[in-house]
């Protein structure tokens, strides 16, 4: 399997970084993993934290490429929450740990893609936007309703407002799993926390893509800088990981 990556999370305007990302590359498959600690509870960085190191650790135990990759993602990501749940049993429900999260696999020429809340995951092929992940949200309901436009949800109030998480409530939350989706040579995977896709476009995002040899952190660096300076001075953390799938061997 042959594939470029590169990762980047940047502050912004907050006092702290309360994102946590990885991208995990052996002979048969990979993961991209990006966690978004929720600022408004305590502790968003330890739930961040906590739900990468979960996921991160069942994927480098598994036999690889996975079998289920469906229910492996199912099960990592309900342990992970079990986990950030955990971290809050002391706290009144209100103030618990909870996180956002995207996570991409990625082996035999295709990629199973999972979220929870914000956090996102694009394909990107040719330059345009193909295929993104639909946000747990109020303000994605209203999209897909048409009662509102992706540039009319920039702007909304209830714009950060998600439906579920990860930690907090100890049932399962709702997240979504794809099937397979097939890759091209020359695809691009972003998975992203919403401090990198606010304030930018879907072509903005494409921009990821732009072709060229062992460029993609360069990409990623700019699509990030593009964002910060979109959002100042009320920036949030800004954090992505990308891989460009070259090739099956």
């Amino acid at each position: 399997m042959r594939v470029e990556y590169a990762k980047v999370s940047a502050v912004g305007d907050r006092q702290d970084n309360q994102d946590r990302a990885a991208v995990v590359v052996a002979e048969s498959a990979a993961m991209m993993l990006v966690f978004d600690g929720m600022g408004g509870h305590s502790d968003g960085a330890r739930a961040a934290e906590t739900a990468l190191n979960v996921v991160q650790k069942q994927f480098t135990s598994a036999k690889l490429p996975i079998f289920d990759p469906q229910g492996f993602l199912y099960a990592s990501l309900a342990r992970a929450h079990d986990e950030v749940v955990a971290l809050g049993l002391d706290l009144p429900v209100d103030f618990r740990p909870r996180a956002t999260g995207a996570v991409c696999l990625v082996q035999e020429g295709g990629s199973f893609w999972a979220h929870i809340g914000d956090s996102r995951i694009y394909q990107v092929r040719n330059g345009a936007v193909l295929n993104r992940s639909r946000d747990h949200s109020h303000v994605e309901v209203l999209i897909q309703e048409g009662a509102i436009t992706e540039e009319e949800a920039q702007d909304h109030p209830m714009r950060n407002f998600v439906e579920c998480c990860l930690g907090g409530d100890a049932p399962v939350p709702d997240m979504s799993i794809t099937a397979k989706v097939p890759l091209l040579p020359g695809d691009v995977l972003l998975a992203c926390s919403d401090g990198l896709w606010s304030g930018l476009s879907d072509k903005d995002m494409a921009e990821i893509g732009t072709p060229g040899e062992d460029n993609l952190a360069d990409n990623l660096k700019a699509l990030s800088l593009k964002a910060l300076h979109a959002n100042s001075p009320y920036s949030d953390n800004t954090t992505g990981t990308a891989l460009r799938w070259l090739s099956a061997s």
